[in-house]
């Protein structure tokens, strides 16, 4: 027997950073949105926890103990008693270190996988607590769709949205990580306390353009102090005719709301013949979290 899930990435329409906690998180307000740009996880029977990694930056993700999907299935068996025993087979289309959740995507399928190939039961109430223990973008990885996230961002409301995003994402050539773009915000001075009234209101009528106007990442200065190309980037994307266009939660991917889905072909396009990020990927959102299929 073999369970197959596939998981969705995600972009931050809103992502506001409030102080640093005394347990050295901060505090988020965001707004999560779900993309169809997925990996897929493949979990066996195994003699022992096992991991192999495949597609695109498979070389720059641990295959051990510190990856999450392994401290998934970890925590899972701990919980649960069940033997840990599984061999996990990750297929990489999120980008990684891409500030679009691929490392808690992956943690979300083997929660899921795990629980069904060991038949353990959980509600999708006791996994999300599990996600919350694991990271931050966890439990919206297992929900999808688009969401409030407050806390640390692993408190979720789901959001109802009457409007159907096409994206483009333009894929930097080197990453960063999210711990350094917190530390880098911290040195420039913070972030806000900004609320996403107006982004929410937008969603709720399905205004597009308006949507795209509200996007907001108090973590975009501090990608661009880390990588300032992304500046030129952002640029790009607005000139050739993108809606609205943000770093996409800790970057350094960027992303960019078109009018429609020909709209964001033809943008992908020209921002690769433009040369001003490494690759393209044309997604649409909002899709539901992990799956098992």
């Amino acid at each position: 027997m073999q369970v197959r899930v596939r998981v969705p990435a995600k972009v931050n329409l809103h992502l506001a950073v409030g102080p640093l906690r005394r347990d050295g998180y901060h505090e988020l307000v965001t707004v999560f949105h779900a993309v169809d740009l997925y990996d897929e996880l493949v979990a066996a029977p195994a003699e022992r926890i096992e991991l192999a990694i495949t597609g695109d930056g498979a070389g720059e993700v641990p295959a051990d103990e510190h990856n999450l999907a392994w401290r998934a299935a970890t925590l899972l068996a701990a919980r649960t008693g069940a033997p840990p025993k599984v061999r996990l087979e990750i297929a990489k289309a999120i980008p990684v270190a891409g500030g679009m959740a691929g490392g808690s995507a992956d943690a979300a399928a083997a929660l899921v996988a795990c629980d069904r190939l060991w038949r353990t039961g959980l509600s999708r109430t006791a996994l999300s607590e599990l996600a919350a223990e694991l990271g931050s973008d966890v439990p919206f990885a297992l929900l999808g769709g688009t969401a409030v996230g407050t806390g640390r961002g692993e408190r979720l409301i789901r959001v109802k949205t009457n409007a159907i995003l096409h994206w483009v994402f333009a894929l930097a050539e080197q990453g960063i990580s999210t711990p350094a773009a917190y530390r880098e915000l911290d040195h420039l001075g913070g972030g806000s306390t900004t609320a996403p009234d107006a982004l929410l209101e937008a969603l709720h009528h399905g205004d597009i353009k308006l949507i795209a106007a509200r996007l907001y990442n108090d973590l975009q200065a501090a990608a661009l102090s880390l990588t300032p190309e992304l500046q030129r980037t952002l640029d790009a994307g607005r000139e050739l005719g993108a809606l609205g266009g943000v770093v996409s939660g800790s970057g350094p991917t960027c992303a960019f709301i078109a009018a429609s889905r020909d709209e964001a072909a033809r943008l992908a396009a020209a921002l690769a013949a433009e040369r001003v990020c490494r690759a393209t990927r044309v997604a649409a959102g909002p899709v539901p979290g992990a799956l098992a299929r």
